[in-house]
């Protein structure tokens, strides 16, 4: 496993663990495949692992703290979780010094931890980042130790752009993958000169990237895939990033031909994100063991050649920016 620098803060695996789908929204997930999941990516080398306190009502950060319990303690893992969504309904106004606090201290239980190694603003109102009063309540839940360091996971570049202007902001959590390319025009170079370490959600576009759906693929009533297609319950950019299904589906029969032997097609769009240097970490989902070490192995895989990602630029020039560029 490949380390990379992470912004301030240090160096963290290049290829981390989301923990959204372990905790809801993805189907069931049983809770020994989500354990076995997590065990999966740590012997493999994952040292950072994503979560919100949202996942599953806290389940997400509750399995977290199983697993690294069981495993003797936390042994240099790195833990990111997120805090704002609980506020119903979710607007600007609930950033506040009181909700803050309180989803501060309901994770130090979930994670049984005493301070949290990483809180991220979930997606805020656009309004938030704004308001220096909100970054003002986090420097103070740093000063009392209840927090080491924080950040934002944002929906829009304009909002990631914002946030990094903040000097206690360290890291940005951000959708990019190959139908979703925008952050790198400005953003990155951004990130890199303002030493701000860059997650990447969403690699593999709610799995339409790992080549495996088709137009027959059927997701059930609680998978985030059928209820949020068009935006219903949040953002429809975390929803196969954006591009309607079938036109991400014509797109990946294109983008197979390129994949190299040796290589699934979910490793090769893992890659291709780890081909910007100023990516620190992406964070792709697992639902069982299997997965998590396909999607670690990425991290050795040989590099893509600059023909490929001359041809995957084309693509989403022609196929799927006028879907997604303007809007994210």
């Amino acid at each position: 496993m490949n380390h990379r620098e992470f912004g301030r803060i240090g160096h963290v695996s290049e290829i981390g663990f989301g923990a959204w789908a372990i905790g809801a929204d993805w189907g069931n997930v049983a809770d020994a495949d989500a354990v076995a999941a997590l065990n999966a990516a740590l012997d493999a080398g994952v040292d950072f692992i994503d979560t919100a306190d949202v996942y599953g009502d806290g389940r997400s950060e509750r399995l977290i703290a199983r697993v690294l319990r069981e495993r003797g303690g936390r042994q240099g893992v790195f833990v990111a979780t997120k805090a704002g969504r609980r506020a119903n309904p979710h607007v600007a106004q609930a950033y506040n010094r009181e909700n803050l606090t309180a989803y501060v201290e309901r994770s130090l239980r979930n994670l049984e931890t005493e301070a949290l190694d990483l809180v991220q603003l979930h997606c805020p109102p656009i309004e938030v980042y704004y308001r220096p009063e909100v970054f003002g309540v986090l420097d103070d839940l740093k000063k009392a130790g209840k927090i080491r360091h924080y950040g934002v996971s944002v929906e829009k570049v304009e909002e990631a752009i914002k946030a990094t202007e903040y000097p206690d902001v360290e890291t940005v959590q951000i959708i990019f993958n190959i139908f979703r390319q925008r952050p790198a025009e400005l953003f990155f170079r951004l990130a890199r000169e303002r030493h701000v370490g860059v997650i990447v959600r969403v690699p593999l576009a709610s799995g339409l990237l790992s080549g495996r759906m088709s137009r027959d693929t059927a997701f059930g009533a609680d998978d985030h895939r059928q209820y949020n297609r068009h935006g219903e319950a949040f953002d429809v950019g975390e929803t196969f990033s954006g591009v309607p299904f079938e036109t991400g589906l014509d797109a990946v029969d294109d983008i197979r031909a390129l994949v190299p032997d040796g290589m699934s097609m979910a490793q090769f769009a893992l890659k291709w994100i780890l081909m910007e240097e100023a990516v620190g970490t992406v964070i792709p989902g697992a639902k069982n063991a299997e997965q998590a070490k396909a999607n670690a192995a990425a991290s050795a895989l040989p590099a893509l050649p600059e023909e490929t990602l001359k041809r995957l630029h084309k693509l989403y020039d022609a196929r799927i920016r006028a879907h997604v560029h303007h809007r994210w």
